[in-house]
């Protein structure tokens, strides 16, 4: 049996990190980290029997013989240093913040606003996206595990871009539950702001998101082609999910029959992936309170036999698929356990 070690286990991502840890076969919860709530326990932050203490991130350095692996689920820019301290430490650290997702530091500080402290290990790091990048992940002892938007985009389209029949212009429209923005008493996230409403917000080409697509997807082919996205995600007054609507268009002479043929071969015997028959549309039912990801392919015209556009939709559980889970994933693969371990 491991250990792991949650750093910031009092966000929705933290707790549901707990709840696959009590489910899963080899792993058990070693220590709990809590800047605002060291010293009380996790039964006093949720309404919940896991009775564990909460200690500072400092104490935990301390303690990196106790756990043979770390979950940081820490803020943009706030994991730099927690990687560096437990990976010098020789514990396994699957990050679950965008700090190691880019390979490209020049592009994380115009996304992300900060000089990346540790660009050395951002060559160590592995994207934690299991699907794509499963072979990759084997022994990896830094993961970065990938964004809940991109999760969704990126599996949505992966099959396309790597065909080379993606096209420049990339159109996205995704909507997430309240629990994407994390633990937040800031206005826009209140009861009364959100219920019975839905915002867009960072329109066009404007979220930090984008550029996980951009690197994902632009490589698919090998050809390193440019992808332009359009990108509005909307928060949606529900606790939990993401559904991700795309509109591309593929060359001439490509029909939806074969582009659900490419799907097909590309998922074929992945757990967690669920292509959906012609005519079902994705939809947050699908998906959320499991690691799965449900594909929809639809032509937009049928009048149209072949060519011309598509829409392909997405959905996940922005807390489980689009985090915990697949953080919990790609540990496993990283072990060499049954991928699956703790999230059937």
């Amino acid at each position: 049996m491991q250990r792991a070690g949650i750093a910031g286990a009092t966000g929705y991502t933290g707790y549901e990190l707990i709840a696959l840890i009590h489910r899963h076969p080899e792993l058990e919860v070693g220590w709990l980290t809590s800047e605002r709530s060291a010293g009380k326990r996790f039964n006093q932050i949720f309404s919940t029997p896991w009775d564990y203490p909460l200690i500072p991130l400092a104490d935990a350095y301390l303690r990196t013989d106790e756990v043979d692996v770390v979950f940081l689920c820490l803020p943009h820019a706030e994991s730099m240093e927690a990687v560096k301290r437990f990976y010098g430490a020789g514990v396994r650290v699957i990050d679950l913040s965008a700090d190691f997702r880019l390979k490209d530091v020049d592009v994380y500080k115009r996304w992300y606003g900060v000089e990346h402290s540790a660009p050395e290990l951002c060559a160590e790091a592995r994207y934690g996206l299991c699907e794509l990048f499963r072979s990759q992940l084997g022994g990896a002892q830094l993961i970065a595990s990938p964004g809940c938007y991109p999760t969704s985009v990126n599996l949505g389209l992966y099959p396309l871009a790597k065909a080379g029949w993606l096209g420049e212009r990339v159109i996205v429209d995704s909507k997430s539950g309240i629990s994407g923005a994390g633990r937040k008493t800031t206005l826009p996230f209140q009861f009364v702001e959100a219920n019975e409403n839905i915002t867009a917000y960072s329109v066009g080409h404007r979220h930090r998101h984008i550029a996980e697509m951009e690197q994902v997807l632009g490589a698919a082919n090998g050809e390193g082609r440019d992808h332009r996205f359009l990108f509005t995600p909307h928060l949606l007054p529900v606790n939990r999910g993401i559904l991700s609507t795309m509109y591309v268009e593929a060359p001439a002479g490509v029909t939806e029959e074969r582009i659900r043929e490419l799907y097909e071969e590309n998922y074929e015997g992945e757990p967690f992936i669920h292509l959906l028959p012609a005519g079902e549309q994705a939809s947050l039912a699908h998906t959320v309170g499991t690691n799965r990801c449900a594909i929809a392919i639809t032509a937009a015209d049928p009048m149209l036999p072949e060519g011309g556009e598509f829409v392909i939709s997405a959905s996940i559980d922005n807390l489980i698929k689009g985090g915990s889970g697949q953080a919990v994933q790609s540990y496993n693969i990283a072990v060499g356990l049954d991928e699956t371990a703790g999230l059937e």
